[in-house]
């Protein structure tokens, strides 16, 4: 039950022009403007990593082999934002909707982000699929200041050490996104 993410552009929670000011560059020099978009690039992934949530809204598909007796299943996907569509997996690849009401997302959408099927027919081998949209931004709650400041500070600490092979600021990453972070039991 990976979830996949199947749409939504990548708009990363912090700009080429924001960490160049905070690099004290010059900000008419665009010269390594792709240097520094990767750079926040795998910072924003990095600290996603981290805290178990998802920095940029998207869409994501998850396909379950069945359903669980009591109905609610858990998504390692957070804060979710909301259920596209639910359903059974057509012959044609399409989906077989479910009944409107019969799948919800649960009340805790940012720490115990699942959903909830109720009076869902037998599968008969079918799998179910789920789209939904999780993460930061666009329609979901905007980004926490703490973890858009770490993935600025984790994309400056990557450029001004970079090429130091033994450079690494784990312990300010871990700090600075501990009280995010989603903890698996």
């Amino acid at each position: 039950m990976m979830p996949i993410r199947v749409a939504g552009a990548v708009v990363e929670p912090v700009s080429v022009p924001e960490l160049r000011g905070y690099l004290r560059l010059d900000p008419d020099d665009a010269t390594e403007d792709d240097l520094l978009a990767g750079l926040i690039a795998a910072a924003r992934s990095e600290v996603e990593a981290e805290t178990r949530r998802i920095l940029v809204p998207g869409t994501w598909r998850m396909v379950l082999d069945r359903l669980p007796a009591d109905g609610r299943v858990p998504v390692p996907l957070s804060p979710l934002v909301a259920l596209v569509r639910a359903g059974f997996s057509a012959a044609d690849g399409g989906i077989t909707e479910f009944a409107a009401g019969s799948a919800s997302l649960a009340a805790d959408r940012i720490e115990a982000p699942g959903l909830l099927f109720a009076a869902i027919p037998d599968a008969a081998g079918r799998a179910v699929l789920v789209d939904l949209v999780a993460g930061y931004g666009g329609d979901g709650p905007p980004i926490p200041p703490p973890l858009r400041l770490a993935v600025l500070r984790r994309a400056a600490a990557r450029y001004e050490h970079r090429g130091d092979d033994a450079f690494s600021d784990g312990a300010d990453l871990a700090s600075a996104t501990a009280p995010f972070r989603r903890l698996r039991l």
